[in-house]
């Protein structure tokens, strides 16, 4: 018999993030532009680091996601790791056109689609990624339907001006619910906000684990920890507003939630 979700523990939360997400589209509706004046600052080193840094963490969990969904339906062990060889080479062209390019964005991505596939076929060299393919069904999904679908397609109709991007006198401000069309600007919502949420589905690898578990510690702070910094270093630098970072957030945590009733669950 199937779990009435809504009546579990995670049913409830996500009853709790879509309630506080629309209590905070509602603050923020009103108080977007006020937060921005009151917290922006472009010349913050620690923003600067999340503008570099925020995005090629989620490129290598994305690419490692996605080598397991192909490679954990080939039987052999061996021909399993093939698509995180493919991986490994993606990365190598990224890391060359980064240095030729003298891009540090590319190299960084180059690096990051590097180590973690490396380090993940080292240590599970001998192990059956079949095992693995739910969580990484809900890595490769969140990845499509959020940086991918809803942030490209809504930042291209919405036209949201950025705020370091607006008048001396903000006249040109729009707020999150009054689309603009397509303007050539891209504030709404954070693709950076939606990369750094991208570890969210790591969270359902230690949920049976007790609190008392440095493990679980560990990861949760981690995950948590790096999804709101990415998204609060993009609005000190002025990059967006709190309302684009809460909807690359709500869009994230909802759609991990959903993905995980599915392979879970269901």
């Amino acid at each position: 018999m199937k779990l009435n979700f809504f009546r579990t523990q995670v049913g409830y939360l996500f009853l709790i993030i879509l309630v506080l997400w629309i209590i905070l589209a509602l603050f923020f509706g009103i108080f977007d532009l006020q937060i921005s004046i009151s917290f922006v600052d472009e010349n913050s080193l620690w923003g600067d680091f999340g503008a570099k840094y925020g995005e090629p963490p989620g490129y290598g969990l994305i690419s490692i996601g996605l080598a397991i969904l192909i490679g954990g339906y080939i039987k052999d062990l061996k021909k399993q790791k093939i698509p995180g060889y493919l991986s490994i080479v993606s990365g190598i062209i990224y890391l060359l056109y980064g240095i030729i390019d003298t891009n540090e964005t590319d190299i960084l991505s180059g690096i990051c689609l590097i180590i973690p596939i490396t380090v993940f076929i080292i240590v599970t060299w001998n192990k059956d990624w079949k095992s693995y393919r739910s969580i990484s069904a809900i890595i490769s999904i969140l990845a499509l339907l959020n940086p991918l679908l809803f942030v490209q397609l809504t930042k291209l109709f919405f036209g949201r001006i950025r705020f370091r991007d607006l008048a001396f006198d903000y006249s040109n401000f729009t707020p999150w619910f009054i689309p603009q069309g397509i303007t050539g600007n891209y504030s709404f919502p954070s693709g950076h906000a939606a990369m750094g949420w991208m570890f969210l589905p790591l969270l359902i690898t230690v949920k049976d684990l007790k609190w008392k578990d440095y493990r679980k510690i560990i990861i949760v702070i981690l995950v948590l920890g790096w999804g709101f910094f990415v998204g609060l270093s993009r609005i000190v630098l002025g990059a967006h507003y709190a309302s684009d970072v809460l909807f690359s957030t709500g869009f994230a945590a909802v759609i991990t939630i959903l993905l995980y009733k599915k392979y879970y669950f269901d």
